[in-house]
């Protein structure tokens, strides 16, 4: 006895040979339309000090050296888990690289930039092994104790001005690389074309901070540093090594935050210990525009610091009440949006300008 045998249909046998292929995306017609115009207007940041007045370059030194921070807080509190209340450390130790290179070595300030923010990187590495003994809210703790320990530190060295600070002189500040040929260039005073080169200086620092940001989530390394935040034991059973991955993390972030710190005290040209570790100024408000923007988002501190920036400008006339409202803003976004002003919008209309989210869709 014989079975004749079926032939089996073309699609079904095409479907058996040929299995299906499952491509990884993470931009959108969207984001890159938005990389278009983000270009665009850094073009335009970049050309803004031929007609913008000192006071709105300020301003935007302010909103840039800002953003800076809270894009480094984010990517190491959000994307890392390291909730670190100690950031201020890296500002000041920066801010006071910068005036010792400048007053005490007689570095140019321009090329003490970079020192600033190696010295900070060589701190953090120091106090890395120590604080990552610490988990949760005793790292953040941990950061806070050890910053105030820095500070002390700073105030006891009398060549750095002690508890009262230091200055650099406007002399000094004049000879700096670039001043001469922004005042050639747009017949400024050494003063304002200072703020214009600085205005410069932290509009590339800024742009770069992000997009490294952005380029290092979406990576391999990025989704290493997520499952070792989400779950370290789990992470490092497949082979991840999670401690290598923050412990980097860590030490980079600082180095661009003292970076950030030299800039902003080479602006303001004047420094003191409370100042420069200020938790206020360098901690508290980045946490603000972190959290009212959206953690995990790089849209959002963009989005935060300009709500900062236009709180600060149109209540600081009324005293301590901005703080108030910063207060209660805050504690309204937190119980109403949870994940942010931006995060709300891009979960509600599924609009994402820097998608870090990745989706499967079939290969054609």
């Amino acid at each position: 006895m014989t079975v004749d045998s079926v032939p089996m249909p073309a699609a079904l046998n095409d479907k058996i040979l040929k299995p299906t292929i499952w491509v990884v995306h993470v931009g959108t017609t969207l984001s890159r339309a938005a990389a278009l115009v983000g270009f665009a207007i850094v073009i335009a940041l970049a050309l803004l000090p031929i007609v913008a007045s000192r006071n709105l370059i300020q301003d935007l030194i302010f909103v840039f050296t800002m953003l800076a921070l809270a894009q480094l807080w984010n990517v190491l509190a959000g994307w890392g888990g390291l909730v670190s209340v100690g950031q201020q450390a890296f500002v000041g130790l920066g801010a006071y690289t910068l005036f010792a290179a400048v007053v005490t070595l007689g570095f140019d300030p321009v090329l003490a930039v970079p020192l600033a923010g190696i010295f900070a990187a060589v701190v953090a590495a120091a106090l890395g092994p120590l604080l990552f003994r610490l988990e949760g809210p005793y790292f953040a703790i941990g950061s806070w104790v050890a910053t105030e320990a820095l500070r002390l530190v700073c105030a006891q060295v009398k060549s750095l001005g002690g508890g009262t600070g230091m200055s650099i002189s406007p002399a000094e500040l004049s000879q700096m690389i670039g001043v001469k040929w922004v005042q050639a260039l747009f017949g400024l005073r050494p003063a304002a074309a200072r703020d214009v080169l600085i205005y410069w200086l932290a509009l590339l620092l800024v742009v770069v901070v992000t997009l490294a940001i952005y380029g290092f989530v979406r990576s391999r390394m990025g989704l290493a540093l997520a499952a070792s935040r989400d779950n370290a034991l789990a992470a490092r059973s497949v082979g991840v090594r999670t401690g290598r991955i923050r412990y980097a993390l860590w030490v980079i972030v600082a180095f661009a935050t003292g970076m950030v710190g030299a800039l902003v005290y080479l602006q303001k040209a004047r420094i003191s210990p409370d100042a420069a570790f200020s938790v206020t100024d360098w901690t508290a408000y980045v946490i603000f525009i972190v959290v009212i923007g959206g953690v995990r988002t790089i849209e959002g501190p963009m989005l935060g610091v300009l709500l900062l920036w236009g709180l600060i400008t149109y209540l600081a006339q009324y005293g301590s009440l901005y703080l108030v409202v910063l207060g209660a803003l805050a504690i309204l976004i937190m119980l109403f949006m949870p994940r942010g002003v931006w995060g709300t919008i891009a979960r509600r209309w599924n609009v994402r300008l820097f998608p870090t989210q990745r989706w499967l869709s079939r290969s054609r």
